[in-house]
């Protein structure tokens, strides 16, 4: 009898520790599920904080370059300041400007602009500056002579479309016309508007575009 006792104390025994590991165990996992999100979000913060820092130091950087600019400028004679330090007196539209058929299925398509922005030593350069490009037809008086107008091309964009070749420099601009020309036996008129953003000018020329 004794003996049967002691046998149930064990057993009691072993059962109670068994669910006192159990629920260790438990409590132990629900600890690490409620750190884990608070850890999770000190390590973005500390990512964070790295990203500023570095976006900090590169302003910085950025500032100190522009205020070396600006002591260099301020140190020049007047005669260089401003627009002397190059000034574009002229912007031609290049001659090989046109209508093109690029897939070569009988129909033009496609608008070619060359953009010829001229020194004053006569020297074709690249320059910054926004331009505005519209094609037209003078022949049409009823109110639909304008053919297209684009948005101007910025110069982010300009820059990219610095074309240099063997026998000319200037900038290559073209524009697709699908449906906007319906025949292109009649002289059209391509019409820019070039405003150089250095000296502010704004040049405005046009071009006879013949079939």
């Amino acid at each position: 009898m004794d003996m049967d006792i002691k046998l149930s104390e064990f057993r009691f025994f072993c059962t109670l520790s068994s669910v006192l590991c159990f629920l260790a165990f438990v409590a132990g996992c629900d600890s690490a599920y409620t750190e884990s999100p608070l850890q999770e979000r000190v390590e973005t913060l500390t990512i964070q904080q790295k990203q500023l820092e570095s976006q900090l130091e590169q302003s910085t950087s950025k500032n100190e370059q522009l205020q070396k600019q600006i002591h260099t400028l301020s140190g020049l004679p007047e005669q260089l300041k401003g627009e002397n330090l190059y000034s574009i007196q002229n912007v031609e539209i290049g001659k090989y400007t046109g209508l093109f058929d690029k897939d070569k299925d009988g129909k033009k398509e496609k608008l070619v602009v060359y953009i010829e922005p001229i020194d004053e030593q006569g020297d074709v350069i690249k320059a910054a500056a926004d331009i505005e490009v519209e094609l037209w037809d003078l022949s049409k008086t009823d109110g639909s002579a304008l053919l297209a107008k684009w948005p101007p091309v910025k110069p982010d964009e300009l820059k990219k479309l610095w074309f240099d070749s063997m026998l000319k420099v200037n900038y290559r601009l073209t524009f697709d016309i699908t449906d906007m020309v319906k025949s292109s036996d009649e002289p059209l008129t391509v019409k820019v508007t070039f405003t150089d953003y250095l000296s502010g000018k704004v040049f405005k020329k046009q071009k006879v575009i013949n079939p």
